[in-house]
C-alpha cells in the first residue's frame, strides 16, 4: 500500500516554489520568461564573507559544529542584538539553525502542543501555518487587509485569544506585503499580549535591515516582552547569503534548550563553513548591507510608480522587504481567448503564461484579492515586467 502519513498529507505545497518550478521548466523551453515568484536578493554574497568561509576550509572548518552553533557565532549574535537592537542576551538564549525557516519550525514544534491555536495575520508566509499543521496546532487566521496596510489591530488579536491560543506570528518588516509595524503600533499588541498569561510571540525580523523607514522596532523591546518573544533572525536576506543557510533564535533560555533538543535528533549543528561566513557578515563592516538597501529602496519606488500607472491594479507603497501586494480583485470575472479570471492564482498563472512574468497568487498567503511580486531583481527587469504585466492585463475583458 503506498500511503503517505497522514501528518504530510495535512500539509500544502509552497506555492512560491511551485511557481517557480513552473517558471523555471518555461525558461528551459526557451520562453523569455521575468521570474519575480521568489524571495532572492540578486546580489551576490559580499567578497569579504565569502573570503572568510575560504579562510575556514584552509582552516579545517569541516567536522560537525556543536548543535547550537559555534560560540563564536553565538557571541557576534548576542553582540548584534545589543549594539543593533538594544537587547541583552547570553549565548545560551542564541540557537543557529539551518536557516531562519528551520528557526520558525523549531520555535513551533518546541512550543505548540495537538490542538493548540496559533494566530497568525493575514497576509501571511506560506510556510506558517503548514508549520503549525505540522506540529499538530490550529492556525488562526486574522485577516488584515489592504485597507489596513495589511498590519493587525490590538482589537483584531484580542477577539482572537482563546484559552487555546498558544502563540502569535508576527513578521514585520512582512512577506508577503512589505509593511512594518512601528514601535507603538507593537506596543498596542503587546498590551494585549501581557494580559494573557503563556500566550508567546514569534516574530520573524528576517527582514530587519530592508527597512525604508529608518528604524527597525522588535516587540521584544517593550517592557515585558522579552520573555514572551522568540526573534527569529539570519544572514539570509541582509547580507545576500541565501543559500548558505543560516538562521538563529534569541528567546528565553528554556525555550532555546527545548529548541536544541529537538535540533539534536534530526539535523545538529548547521554548515560549518557557513557559520564561519556568517560570523564574518555579522562582525565586520556594514556597508554592504546598507549598500544593498538602498538599491531596493529605489527599486521599490520604480515599482510602485510603475504599478500604479496599471489599470485595475490597487497600489500601497511596502516601507520593507522586496515585495509588492497590488490588490486585483478589479479583474476577477474578465476574460481572456475564453480563460475567466476567478481569483489571484488564476491571474497569476495568466500572467505568467501569457505575460512571461512569474508571480504568485495571494491565495497562497491568505489574501485571495491580491498577489505577490518580489522586486528583487534589476531595474532593467522591473521595467520590463511591469510593461508586460500591463500589457497582458489590458488583454482581459
Amino acid at each position: 500500500m503506498t500511503k503517505l502519513s497522514d501528518r504530510l498529507n495535512r500539509l500544502a505545497p509552497s506555492a512560491t516554489l511551485a511557481m517557480s518550478q513552473k517558471s523555471g521548466e518555461m525558461k528551459a523551453q526557451g520562453i523569455d520568461v521575468i521570474n519575480m515568484s521568489v524571495g532572492e536578493p540578486d546580489f551576490n554574497t559580499p567578497d569579504h564573507i565569502k573570503e572568510a568561509a575560504k579562510k575556514a576550509i584552509d582552516e579545517n572548518y569541516s567536522r560537525y559544529s556543536p548543535v547550537p552553533g559555534y560560540i563564536e557565532l553565538r557571541k557576534a549574535i548576542v553582540e548584534k542584538l545589543k549594539k543593533e537592537n538594544g537587547l541583552e542576551y547570553s549565548t545560551n538564549e542564541i540557537l543557529v539553525s539551518n536557516g531562519a525557516k528551520q528557526s520558525v519550525c523549531n520555535t513551533v514544534m518546541a512550543l505548540v502542543n495537538d490542538g493548540e491555536e496559533v494566530i497568525i495575520p493575514a497576509p501571511y508566509w506560506v510556510s506558517y501555518p503548514q508549520m503549525v499543521k505540522l506540529a499538530g496546532g490550529e492556525p488562526v487566521i486574522v485577516e488584515a487587509g489592504f485597507e489596513q496596510n495589511f498590519k493587525m489591530t490590538p482589537e483584531q488579536l484580542e477577539a482572537a485569544i482563546t484559552p487555546k491560543t498558544r502563540m502569535l506570528i508576527l513578521c514585520s518588516p512582512s512577506n508577503p506585503t512589505g509593511s512594518v509595524y512601528s514601535e507603538e503600533e507593537l506596543r498596542g499588541l503587546a498590551e494585549v499580549i501581557k494580559r494573557h498569561e503563556g500566550l508567546y510571540v514569534l516574530a520573524d525580523e528576517i527582514y530587519e535591515h530592508i527597512n525604508y523607514v529608518g528604524k527597525h522596532s522588535s516587540i521584544a523591546q517593550i517592557e515585558g516582552m522579552r520573555e514572551r518573544t522568540i526573534i527569529v533572525n539570519g544572514v539570509s536576506k541582509a547580507y545576500a547569503m541565501t543559500g548558505w543557510r543560516i538562521g538563529f533564535i534569541a528567546a528565553p533560555e528554556w525555550i532555546v534548550k527545548g529548541c536544541n533538543k529537538l535540533q539534536g535528533q534530526y539535523t545538529s549543528g548547521p554548515c560549518s563553513v557557513s557559520q564561519k561566513a556568517a560570523e564574518a557578515a555579522y562582525t565586520t563592516s556594514q556597508e554592504c548591507v546598507e549598500t544593498m538597501r538602498k538599491a531596493f529602496e529605489r527599486r521599490r519606488d520604480l515599482i510602485v510608480e510603475l504599478a500604479k500607472d496599471i489599470p485595475g491594479l490597487e497600489v500601497n507603497k511596502p516601507e520593507g522587504a522586496f515585495y509588492l501586494f497590488p490588490k486585483c480583485s478589479s479583474f476577477f470575472g474578465k476574460s481572456y481567448n475564453g480563460k475567466k479570471i476567478e481569483n489571484s492564482t488564476d491571474l497569476a498563472m495568466f500572467l505568467l503564461e501569457v505575460g512571461h512574468v512569474a508571480t504568485v497568487g495571494g491565495d497562497a498567503f491568505g489574501d485571495p484579492y491580491c498577489f505577490r511580486m518580489s522586486y528583487a531583481t534589476s531595474d532593467d527587469n522591473i521595467r520590463e515586467a511591469m510593461k508586460r504585466i500591463k500589457d497582458t492585463l489590458a488583454l482581459l475583458a
